[in-house]
């Protein structure tokens, strides 16, 4: 069957239509476009206390807090919350399943390989979940490398998996879990003599009657060489250029308010700590420097 021109093209603008939005399915938003639909796509983790869902449904913690203040000052009003689990929220952003990821991601440059990142929100130090009287005296990472016999829990894709692999720990040591929520457990069960986290998240777990404790003292992991700590910040899809460069001038100014440190120190975390969030910027973090 022989088609007219006027059905040929036709069929060519619906196919050009077609594969133009086929090749957007996996592109980020423009900032343009998330402030003409009036929303934001945010993502964070069940990780007390820097992203959850309390049980009204509403997202708190660090990072969801800062970010809703951030996004209001930059004229978006509304954000559109999900949880993940902290293994998926890079793979989900890449995906285009969400704009931002607000779970105080440590930044790194494995993940700026994949990922844009904020400048950082948010410093913070490491600290081990151990049974009442730690009876395996576990004070470091290294401690664990030292004796085959120990098993470190670590949330599946956390820099706490990587610091833990970095000093020796060895692979048929690693007990991986989705979440910190299932840490208590895994701990107290002695799945694993010891779990590895923020020293916030670790003190959000130590309660009255839990039999457990944070290892004290703690020593921070070296690795090759440099003592590691982390500095978390908001992830953003390849493309977003636009919106991160805004999203990062209102959070300089946010970050100058005491809104902003009460909204961290609520959380347990320490003005010391908040200082040193300033001590970093994002293109060194990915540099690895």
């Amino acid at each position: 069957m022989q088609l007219s021109f006027d059905t040929m093209g036709r069929l060519a603008i619906k196919a050009a239509i077609t594969s133009l939005l086929l090749s957007g399915v996996a592109q980020a938003a423009t900032l343009e476009q998330i402030k003409a639909q009036g929303y934001v796509r945010a993502a964070t983790a069940n990780e007390v206390p820097y992203g959850y869902m309390d049980t009204d449904g509403k997202a708190k913690g660090i990072a969801p807090e800062v970010a809703e203040a951030v996004l209001t000052k930059m004229g978006i009003a509304e954000v559109q919350w999900v949880v993940t689990p902290f293994g998926s929220l890079i793979p989900g952003l890449k995906a285009n399943r969400f704009d931002i990821v607000a779970a105080e991601q440590d930044i790194l440059p494995a993940r700026c390989e994949q990922v844009l990142f904020s400048e950082p929100n948010s410093s913070y130090g490491d600290g081990l979940l151990v049974p009442a009287g730690n009876p395996k005296t576990i004070h470091s990472y290294e401690d664990v490398a030292k004796n085959p016999q120990l098993k470190l829990a670590v949330v599946n894709g956390t820099s706490h998996m990587t610091f833990a692999e970095g000093v020796g720990v060895a692979e048929d040591q690693l007990i991986v879990i989705a979440n910190n929520a299932d840490a208590p457990t895994t701990v107290s069960s002695k799945r694993a003599d010891a779990y590895a986290a923020t020293e916030a998240t670790v003190l959000s777990m130590v309660r009255d009657g839990s039999g457990l404790e944070l290892a004290s003292p703690f020593s921070d992991p070296v690795v090759k060489g440099k003592a590691m700590r982390s500095f978390g910040g908001f992830a953003f899809a390849q493309g977003s250029e636009d919106f991160v460069a805004e999203f990062n001038k209102a959070l300089a100014e946010f970050k100058s308010t005491d809104d902003y440190k009460k909204i961290l120190t609520t959380y347990g975390i320490s003005e010391a700590s908040i200082a040193a969030s300033v001590a970093k910027k994002t293109a060194d973090l990915c540099a690895g420097r």
